[in-house]
């Protein structure tokens, strides 16, 4: 796969949910928080009132918001709400962010030593994480070979989750996350905030379907003046 590849991008609507949904756990979106008129929401996200209402019919199906009739619409913040970016940790500094990601390359290789794949290789992922278009992590992302003989790089999109599932039929539905500092890897891209070894922000993640299964192992370098990790426990 060529360099600089964009991944299938998210419909423009499931991006303002998501983006939402992330902003509302994050507490930017406080509950009871009255959004602004519709048109006015869209216009300051640069959107068709038709693609905002499209995202926040998804908020009000996941019971995240409160449409009343002549008066607006209503954040009702709930916790453990499903959503596309579930897994994801990173957030801005101030909280929230929309989540994209840019694919550098896809290759079937060797998979490292404390994957904890049955098979001996795998397909592995390296990409570039915006949040909010800011350049703030590098993935390494490392799929078992077992899942799959091939990866269809067109269909590949910015939640390799959903393509995990979508197009897969494999579904991660827990996951270990190691949490310390490391030096940025020599593949670091250039529009990355840190240069190639600097320290960053580091996870180590390992993901498990509902069998306990392996699947998923993937390491991720953070920009730390960009990007918390955040991990929220009970209730809002």
């Amino acid at each position: 796969m060529s360099d600089r590849q964009r991944p299938t991008a998210l419909p423009k609507y499931v991006q303002i949910a998501e983006m939402l949904i992330r902003d509302i756990a994050a507490g930017r979106l406080a509950d009871g928080a009255r959004l602004l008129p519709e048109r006015d929401m869209a216009a300051g996200l640069g959107i068709a009132v038709g693609t905002l209402r499209k995202a926040l019919d998804l908020l009000a199906e996941k019971q995240l918001l409160e449409r009343l009739h002549g008066s607006g619409n209503y954040v009702r913040a709930r916790s453990d709400v499903s959503s596309i970016y579930s897994f994801l940790r990173i957030e801005r500094r101030q909280g929230g962010g929309l989540p994209t990601a840019e694919v550098l390359s896809i290759d079937r290789l060797a998979v490292p030593a404390q994957s904890g794949f049955a098979s001996a290789d795998g397909f592995r992922f390296r990409r570039l994480r915006f949040m909010d278009n800011v350049p703030a992590a590098m993935e390494e992302i490392w799929l078992d070979g077992a899942v799959t003989d091939v990866v269809d790089e067109a269909a590949v999109s910015e939640s390799l989750y959903l393509y995990y599932s979508d197009v897969l039929g494999v579904v991660i539905t827990s996951a270990e996350d190691r949490v310390n500092v490391a030096p940025t890897p020599d593949w670091v891209d250039g529009r990355f905030g840190l240069s190639r070894g600097d320290m960053a922000g580091y996870i180590e993640r390992t993901g498990r379907t509902r069998t306990g299964k392996v699947v998923e192992f993937s390491r991720t370098w953070f920009d730390p003046s960009q990007i918390n990790y955040v991990s929220r426990l009970g209730k809002n």
